[in-house]
């Protein structure tokens, strides 16, 4: 029977050693993404003041410390994951804004807002909350304004071909990007219709105005779903 317990015990222990050993393989820079990953995940679902540095360190499997080591507490860590999801939005809508038909070009950039919601839900859920702490990059409102200035020289082009003022294309994009981040909010939870139709619908509305709707708005682009 002692032989079985120091059995068990050496067992144990060397159990225990192999953990230790696991967490200590990790490098600083794949600890500190394991980190935002888990502090991604718990903000999206409890919010900022509904997680703790102490839930953050457990997930990990590690001390409260080295979540202050990396980030300086709950508040640095929250920070970094705003600031990343908020670039990752930004380039991905900016990123879709590639050459084609105006209409096109509207199709493009629903579709980015839609398609990062679908991606990163967990993101856009951050986002979209009020945030407890100053950004380096500004709050979700900056960023759908920076949003509307990318859009809103394509709005200024195709204004002034059209012999339209150029200089009520600032409005115009707001109303535009508003429109689909208020919408992109909206479908994060439903998730009906189909992202394709959204867009459609959303794009029809932009494009025609409510005196010239399409009975079914169709897509134009090479984006079908």
């Amino acid at each position: 029977m002692i032989d079985a317990v120091a059995t068990d015990s050496s067992s144990n222990s060397g159990n225990d050693k192999q953990r230790r050993t696991r967490r200590t393989r990790m490098t600083g820079a794949e600890r500190r993404q394991q980190l935002l990953e888990i502090g991604r995940t718990l903000f999206a679902a409890k919010g900022f003041e509904g997680t703790s540095v102490e839930e953050i360190a457990a997930k990990a499997g590690v001390s409260k410390p080295v979540v202050y080591e990396h980030f300086g507490g709950k508040e640095g860590l929250y920070a970094v994951v705003v600031d990343r999801e908020m670039r990752r939005l930004l380039d991905m809508v900016t990123g879709s804004l590639t050459a084609g038909h105006p209409r096109e070009l509207c199709e493009q950039a629903a579709f980015a807002l839609l398609d990062y919601i679908e991606e990163y839900t967990d993101g856009f859920r951050i986002l979209v909350r009020d945030s407890p702490i100053p950004q380096s990059t500004g709050s979700f409102a900056s960023l759908i304004s920076d949003i509307a200035t990318q859009v809103e020289d394509i709005l200024g082009r195709e204004f002034k071909s059209r012999g339209f003022d150029p200089k009520l294309a600032p409005l115009y994009a707001q109303a535009l990007v508003g429109m689909v981040a208020l919408t992109g909010q909206w479908w994060l939870d439903v998730r009906r219709p189909k992202k394709a139709e959204v867009a459609a619908h959303l794009v029809n509305l932009a494009w025609h105005g409510l005196d010239g709707l399409e009975p079914k708005p169709r897509l134009i682009g090479h984006r079908k779903a």
